[in-house]
């Protein structure tokens, strides 16, 4: 599970956070999968249910925050996180082994 959590980050008193990450996995440059506002993913009741197994903390469902939860191959991958029309701010990556 990847996460990319700006609004998220309010919660803890943190300002200037990204108020919408857009996560984007990548295989060499082809793009595995993307995701803007986790809970608009198809599997996003699963994305709640591997946060829980982890330990991540909840993130509100009309948040902002980015997730995704993929099964990959052995491999070579790179996470981007960017702002939605090219804003800035503060984001906290986190990557989790699911069980």
């Amino acid at each position: 599970m990847f996460r990319a959590v700006g609004p998220g980050l309010a919660t803890f008193g943190v300002t200037g956070i990204l108020p919408a990450p857009v996560m984007t996995l990548y295989t060499g440059s082809q793009s595995v999968a993307t995701n803007t506002r986790w809970q608009t993913a198809p599997n996003a009741v699963e994305i709640r249910r591997a946060a829980q197994r982890t330990g991540a903390f909840e993130l509100a469902d009309a948040s902002g925050d980015s997730a995704l939860l993929v099964t990959l191959p052995p491999g070579e991958y790179t996470l981007q996180v960017s702002g939605a029309n090219n804003a800035t701010g503060i984001v906290l990556v986190e990557i989790y082994e699911v069980p």
